[in-house]
C-alpha cells in the first residue's frame, strides 16, 4: 500500500492508497460513488446544492500543508480515500498481539469483530450529515454557514474511509455493508441509524454547537482508540480522520463561547447582574445562561450512553485481539494486556452511587468516557473564562454522569445534575429545571432567523475572533446565487 503523503486526484477519487492500480476496489468504489452523490443531494444540506462554497480540501497528509482553500459547489467536493503515512515497522501496541508486526490484511479470527467495528463508525458520519441538513436556511451569518458545510462534507469523507476499508478487505459483505450506509436513515422508523444520539433532532444552531462540542469529542475519543489498532490500515485511517475532527470541535466549542460572549455582552448593556432574571434577559434577543447549562447537560448526557455499557464484553474482546485500544494507548504506562489490572467504575447499589474496581479489561468503555469527560471539562474552562471576563459568578458545569441515562449502569435510574438519585416522582417534578422545556426549545427556534449579509451576525451570537484562512470579517463564504 503506498505510503506517499500527497493525494492522486487524477480519476473519480481522490486518494494516496494506489486505486489506479487496484482495479477491483476501485471498480467497488465507482460503483458505489453514484449511490453516495445521490444520497448527498437527498439527505445533504438542503437548498445549497448550487451554492459556491469557501472549503478545504486536503491536497496531503502530511504534517504541514496538507489543506487548501477554495470555492466549490458541495456536490462537487472531492471525497477521497485519504490514509496518514505508514510507519516503517509498527508493531501491535496492546492486547493478545502486543508486540506482533501490525496487520496489513484482517486476520480471520478477528474478521466479524472488526467488520462491526468499521460499520458503527461508519454510520455515524452520514447520520450527523441527515441531522444538520436543515441548519444552512437559518446560518447566524455566512461564516458560520460555512463552518456547518466544512463540517458535513468532512463527515461525509469520513463515510468514505470507513467504506474503503470495507470494500477492499470485506468483498461482497463489505459492499453490501457499505450499501446499507447509505440505506439508513437518522430518526427513520423503520431504518434508523444504529447509535440512538444520531437519531435525534438537531433542530437549531444551539444544539449543533452543543453536538459538535460533545458528541464530535465522543468521535475524536473513538477514532484515537481505533488510531491505535493493530490493523494498520484502520490505524492510519483514523490518524488522518482525526486530524480533520479537530475543525468540528473547535466549531462548537467556538460558537457556545460566541453564544455566551453575546449574551454577558446584551446583559452588561442593559445592567442586568442576574442571569436567573430569564424574562429580561431573553427580551434582549439572546440565550439566558441557564438555557445554555440545560443544553449542555442534555447533550452531554446523551453523548455518555454512545460510549455504551460500562462493563462491555465486547470492548475487552476487541482490545484483547488488538483492534481496538485506548485512548493514547501509545501513552500510557502498563502492561497494555491488563490481564490482572483493575479499574474503578461508577454503580448504583443500594441507594447510592459508589465506585467498585472491576477488572480492567472489562471497563474499558468507562476508562475512554473518563478521559473523554477530562477532555470535555477543559472545554467548558474556556466557556468559563469567558464568563469571568465578564464578571459574572455565572459557570457552566458538567453534570454527573449518572444524569438522563438510558444506556449503561445508571439506565434504571433517576438522578438530578449532581448526582443525587431522585425518585420517578421527584424527577418528574424537577426534569425541567435540568433539561430544556418545550418552552425553552421554542424561544431557541424563535431567535433562529437566518443573517447572510457579509460580514453580518444574528444578533444571539458574537463574530469569530479571526476568519478562516485570515479571510477579513466581511469576506463572502458563502456565494449563495445560484
Amino acid at each position: 500500500m503506498p505510503d506517499g503523503t500527497q493525494i492522486d486526484y487524477n480519476g473519480l477519487i481522490p486518494n494516496n492508497v494506489g486505486l489506479a492500480d487496484d482495479l477491483r476496489v476501485r471498480k467497488a468504489l465507482e460503483t458505489w460513488h453514484p449511490g453516495y452523490i445521490d444520497w448527498w443531494k437527498t439527505m445533504g444540506p438542503e437548498g445549497f446544492q448550487t451554492s459556491s462554497v469557501f472549503l478545504r480540501t486536503a491536497v496531503g497528509v502530511g504534517s504541514e500543508g496538507w489543506a487548501k482553500f477554495g470555492f466549490v459547489r458541495m456536490p462537487e467536493y472531492r471525497w477521497g480515500v485519504l490514509l496518514a503515512p505508514a510507519v516503517e515497522g509498527r508493531t501491535i501496541p496492546f492486547g493478545a498481539h502486543k508486540g506482533e508486526p501490525a496487520w496489513q490484511e484482517v486476520p480471520g479470527e478477528y474478521r466479524a469483530m472488526l467488520r462491526r467495528l468499521l460499520v458503527i463508525q461508519g454510520d455515524t458520519e452520514p447520520a450527523s450529515v441527515e441531522q444538520q441538513r436543515y441548519l444552512g436556511a437559518t446560518a447566524p451569518s455566512l461564516y458560520d454557514m460555512r463552518n456547518l458545510f466544512q463540517v458535513n462534507v468532512e463527515e461525509g469523507r469520513h463515510l468514505w474511509a470507513m467504506v474503503y476499508l470495507l470494500q477492499k478487505y470485506f468483498g461482497r459483505d463489505g459492499r453490501e455493508e457499505a450499501d446499507d450506509l447509505l440505506r439508513r436513515r437518522s430518526g427513520h422508523q423503520d431504518t434508523p441509524r444504529m447509535l440512538g444520539a444520531f437519531n435525534e433532532q438537531t433542530p437549531d444552531w444551539l444544539s449543533f454547537f452543543m453536538f459538535t462540542f460533545f458528541t464530535d469529542r465522543d468521535g475524536k475519543m473513538q477514532l484515537a482508540a481505533l488510531a491505535q489498532s493493530g490493523f494498520d490500515p484502520l490505524s492510519r485511517t483514523c490518524r488522518f480522520m482525526l486530524t480533520e475532527e479537530a475543525h468540528h470541535m473547535f466549531v462548537g466549542e467556538t460558537g457556545i463561547a460566541r453564544t455566551i460572549q453575546r449574551t454577558v455582552e446584551a446583559m452588561q448593556a442593559a445592567g442586568i447582574e442576574d442571569p436567573y432574571d430569564i424574562e429580561r434577559v431573553r427580551a434582549l434577543g439572546v440565550i439566558d445562561l441557564p438555557t445554555i447549562q440545560k443544553k449542555a447537560n442534555l447533550h452531554f448526557s446523551l453523548t455518555l450512553d454512545l460510549f455504551g455499557n460500562e462493563i462491555s464484553t465486547n470492548a475487552a474482546n476487541a482490545f484483547n485481539a488488538g483492534l481496538k485500544g485506548r485512548y493514547r494507548e501509545d501513552k500510557l504506562e502498563d502492561d497494555h494486556q491488563l490481564t490482572s489490572l483493575f479499574y474503578p467504575v461508577m454503580r448504583p447499589r443500594d441507594g447510592a452511587i459508589v465506585k467498585e474496581d472491576v477488572p480492567a479489561l472489562s471497563a474499558l468503555n468507562m476508562r475512554l468516557r473518563d478521559d473523554y469527560v477530562e477532555d470535555a471539562l477543559a472545554g467548558v474552562g474556556r466557556w468559563n473564562r469567558v464568563l469571568e471576563r465578564a464578571g459574572t459568578q455565572f459557570r457552566i458545569t458538567l453534570p454527573h454522569v449518572a444524569f438522563n441515562r438510558r444506556i449503561g449502569e445508571f439506565n434504571a435510574i433517576h438522578t438530578d445534575t449532581r448526582g443525587n438519585i431522585l425518585t420517578d416522582q421527584e424527577w418528574l417534578v424537577r426534569r425541567e429545571t435540568m433539561l430544556p422545556s418545550v418552552s425553552d426549545n421554542e424561544f431557541i427556534a424563535s431567535l433562529m432567523k437566518p443573517s447572510w449579509a457579509p460580514g453580518g451576525y444574528a444578533g444571539w451570537i458574537a463574530p469569530p475572533r479571526h476568519g478562516i484562512d485570515n479571510m477579513p470579517g466581511d469576506f463572502e463564504y458563502v456565494r449563495l446565487e445560484n
